[in-house]
């Protein structure tokens, strides 16, 4: 058995507009397969609780449709059973004409808009009216201290729903959303205002240029993307074109730390690859006392001068045209976005995979799911739908090389699920965020044979910060296995690689590891450095 609302919606003259249309091999899929869209799940319970209103068409004795949009409180639509949804209809809103032409024909169609995130979730069902004398089941539909009487209710048993996101939705946002978007905002412009009489303190970082380097940039914009992340826009100071860059690329800035450590933050450069005008990064925020993003968020403001070095690039694009699958958790869409514009502008084929803790915080969502449509698949933890990543991998053409950016966790389970299913390394290509020792390091002892010096590496510790605590003048850049700067010769003892810079040569015919992210699976581990 299909789709269940296929199996209403598609008659054969829909079917032969999506014939006519070039479209229906996208919809023949839906015929066949376990019925299953009548029953709700999570997901959908949760987001049909958290609409505010909706609209309800009916059909009257004339046969001409009739539709009618019924607002009230966040969650005034109630989820009865897993078959069953049902709401009140309040005094001042009376139903004529609807509760009418459902006396004498009881279908009903429904849709539910989420405006912000331009997703809609279309009902169909046959609906009862509870009239005002029966107590019982109009008080499972009451709303709590809500201003209007319920006058009647209204149950409707599903026979089918459907999703999806059509692209020209306009998208609509609740004051309690702006506000979100507006108080960090707010408290900077508050915190500005309480300095304006000194205005050296709030000048001079903008005059007097960040960092060095041979590249000079200049904030020229910036753009709250969510409650968390904050874009910021570079460009040339005199207008010029700026270096060319291909998708993934990312720029080493300069930031000060709040205990006035001055310090360098790897961020994707997450614009098209295409402009010449500008270069546009997106900094999540986090408030720990080391954090990087917190400072930019501070201190990078309007004009603000940087001087750092040029763009470079540890997670290029393959060049052939094999397919791409790109996979992003949270944050990590910044270079998948500019890698997908890559893509799509030279015809190679790829899908996007985007994970966040709910699509409110997933920064671009909207203008990727405008830009790239059936493309890309978003994944929202807040709405219990996971990305499952061994489906991800194993649905995938069978030469497809795969990108991953995000949290240590997922490019960690892609790797491992990768290696489950036999996928080479080659084809599994990542960037971290952070340095990560893996959720099961051990402590290690770790010989450094020029420097005459042994460390005891803490399971929590990477052998790189340990050098560098040691005192020993190791080189490095990005810290996050990327870049392949820190790499050292092994003299004894076997590496445990979690780098993405290595190529397998280096690693077995050279014996080099990158000491910020790889372990040891030996107890002793010999470098020349």
């Amino acid at each position: 058995m299909g789709h269940q609302y296929a199996a209403i919606a598609f008659t054969e003259q829909v079917k032969q507009v999506q014939q006519e249309q070039k479209s229906r091999a996208n919809y023949a899929g839906m015929d066949q397969g376990e019925d299953f869209n009548y029953l709700l799940s999570q997901r959908e319970a949760s987001f049909i609780q958290q609409r505010d209103s909706f609209y309800m068409a009916s059909v009257g004795e004339t046969g001409w449709p009739y539709v009618q949009h019924r607002g009230g409180p966040v969650g005034f639509m109630r989820v009865i059973d897993e078959k069953t949804i049902g709401f009140a209809d309040f005094s001042g809103n009376r139903q004529y004409i609807s509760t009418g032409n459902f006396r004498s024909n009881d279908r009903v169609s429904l849709i539910l808009m989420d405006y912000p995130n331009r997703t809609r979730m279309k009902v169909l069902g046959r609906i009862r009216v509870i009239a005002e004398d029966d107590g019982e089941l109009l008080s499972q539909l009451e709303v709590d201290d809500y201003r209007a009487s319920v006058e009647r209710g209204f149950l409707i048993d599903i026979e089918a729903f459907d999703w999806n996101c059509p692209q020209h939705i306009t998208p609509r946002y609740t004051e309690e959303y702006i506000n979100q978007l507006l108080k960090p905002l707010q408290q900077e412009n508050l915190l500005l205002k309480q300095n304006r009489d000194q205005p050296s303190a709030n000048t001079s970082g903008l005059q007097t240029p960040s960092g060095s380097g041979p590249l000079e940039l200049v904030i020229s914009g910036i753009r709250q993307l969510t409650p968390r992340v904050r874009a910021y826009e570079l460009r040339d100071p005199k207008g010029l074109d700026l270096p060319a860059i291909s998708g993934g690329s990312h720029l080493q800035l300069p930031v000060q730390l709040r205990n006035g450590e001055q310090s360098k933050r790897h961020y994707s450069i997450c614009s098209n690859p295409a402009r010449r005008d500008i270069y546009e990064i997106a900094v999540l925020r986090e408030d720990h006392p080391a954090s990087g993003s917190r400072s930019v968020h501070e201190q990078y403001q309007l004009g603000k001068s940087i001087h750092c070095q040029l763009p470079d690039n540890h997670f290029a694009l393959h060049n052939d045209d094999r397919p791409a699958v790109l996979i992003a958790g949270g944050i990590g869409i910044t270079p998948i976005k500019a890698m997908a514009q890559t893509l799509s502008k030279r015809n190679t084929p790829f899908t996007i995979h985007y994970a966040g803790r709910s699509e409110k915080e997933m920064p671009f969502r909207d203008r990727l799911q405008r830009e790239f449509g059936d493309h890309i698949h978003i994944y929202s933890s807040a709405d219990n739908n996971r990305m499952d990543i061994t489906h991800v991998l194993d649905s995938a053409p069978s030469n497809a090389v795969f990108y991953t950016c995000g949290p240590n966790r997922l490019i960690d389970g892609i790797t491992k699920a990768a290696e489950i299913q036999g996928i080479p390394p080659e084809r599994i290509r990542f960037e971290r965020f952070t340095a990560s020792v893996g959720e099961n390091a051990k402590p290690v002892k770790v010989v450094l044979q020029r420097s005459n010096k042994t460390l005891n590496v803490p399971a929590n510790t990477t052998i790189l910060d340990s050098m560098l605590d040691a005192g020993i003048a190791a080189p490095y850049s990005c810290k996050t296995g990327n870049c392949k700067s820190c790499a050292v010769k092994v003299v004894e003892g076997s590496a445990l690689h979690r780098d993405s810079a290595l190529s397998e040569a280096e690693r077995t015919e050279q014996q080099l590891m990158c000491p910020c992210v790889s372990r040891s699976s030996s107890e002793v581990l010999i470098l020349d450095i």
